[in-house]
């Protein structure tokens, strides 16, 4: 009788060691590991950047990792707009000893890339490495950089847009920032497509986006026929602005950002920013879960898409074909 005790208690014992393994195994983070920290550095506030943001922490929940579950911890940094805040904001995600670094837009990921080569840095609104000025003499990406880039290759397609859906239009109209290398880039390769395709490009600089209004009333004064707005953090943050004084003077605005159809653009060849977003997100739970990048590289954006504002369109009598996807706004 003592002898089949002994074995219903050793087995009862096995039972219960085995179930407390398990149960450890699949829990996201075991006991003794600490919860991993998702540091996010933002450049502005503004809804067309922050389709990014949603992008990536939802990619991060489809994987099992939210601060809502206590998977993650997230240290949330912004400089809104300011080149000497951002410095500090990074500073501050630095000091939270963070697993990874998540950079929106390109400042941003230069300024993470700058302090630190041993973090992991996911960026996502950023041109391609080498364009961003963050490649070495040998033409190679910083080890720590990851997620995903654009080229500038696709304003060509944006532009052609113009000719599409206004064939009458000739003199087009924008406004670049001179200070930010990514938007001058921007600008030469829409001159140059411009030319290309016999439209007149007229410019005029802007340093930031108190400035956007006067000067895009000043652009307008020289009789434009479409406006096009370039992937510039002045646009960005300036963009309801740049609507207002354009349909008050019955120019249809032009852009190859997906994000700024929704806030009152006719239409757009780019990157969905949702998706950019998404496929940071997607890197990055990937390392959170291996803790390790030997898989992982700067990959390009994975969805551009031809989009067109359907009020916006009626207001102007155009009728894009079957080939553009549709924004509507609430009426």
């Amino acid at each position: 009788m003592r002898e089949k005790l002994k074995i219903v208690g050793s087995s009862i014992l096995v039972l219960l060691v085995t179930t407390i393994i398990f149960s450890c195994g699949n829990r996201p983070n075991a006991p003794d590991e600490p919860t991993p920290t998702v540091g996010f550095l933002d450049f502005i506030q503004d809804p067309t950047i922050e389709l990014a943001k949603n992008g990536f922490f939802d990619a991060l929940a489809s994987k099992g990792f939210s601060e809502k579950d206590s998977t993650i911890t997230v240290v949330y940094s912004n400089a809104q707009g300011d080149i000497p805040t951002l410095n500090q904001a990074c500073d501050f995600i630095l000091s939270k000893h963070p697993t990874l670094i998540a950079t929106n837009i390109t400042l941003p990921t230069i300024t993470a890339i700058q302090r630190t080569e041993k973090i992991p840095v996911f960026m996502m609104v950023a041109p391609r490495p080498d364009l961003a000025g963050l490649t070495n003499e040998k033409g190679l990406a910083p080890k720590n950089l990851f997620g995903v880039y654009e080229t500038l290759d696709y304003i060509d397609t944006a532009v052609v847009l113009i000719n599409q859906l206004m064939p009458s239009a000739k003199r087009i109209g924008t406004v670049y920032n001179q200070s930010e290398p990514q938007s001058q880039d921007a600008f030469d390769v829409l001159q140059k497509k411009c030319k290309e395709l016999g439209l007149e490009l007229i410019s005029l600089p802007v340093n930031n986006s108190s400035e956007a209004q006067l000067v895009t009333q000043a652009l307008l004064n020289k009789k434009i026929d479409a406006f096009f707005a370039l992937p510039d953090n002045v646009i960005f943050a300036a963009f309801e602005t740049v609507v207002k004084s354009c349909d008050e003077a019955n120019v249809p605005v032009f852009t190859s950002e997906a994000g700024l159809v929704s806030r009152g653009a006719l239409a757009s060849f780019g990157a969905d920013f949702y998706q950019w977003g998404y496929d940071a997100g997607l890197q990055a739970a990937w390392f959170l879960k291996t803790k390790h990048v030997r898989d992982l590289k700067p990959v390009i954006v994975s969805k551009r898409i031809k989009l067109y504002n359907t009020k916006v369109a009626e207001r102007y009598g155009i009728k894009p074909d079957s080939t553009f996807q549709t924004y509507t706004p609430n009426r």
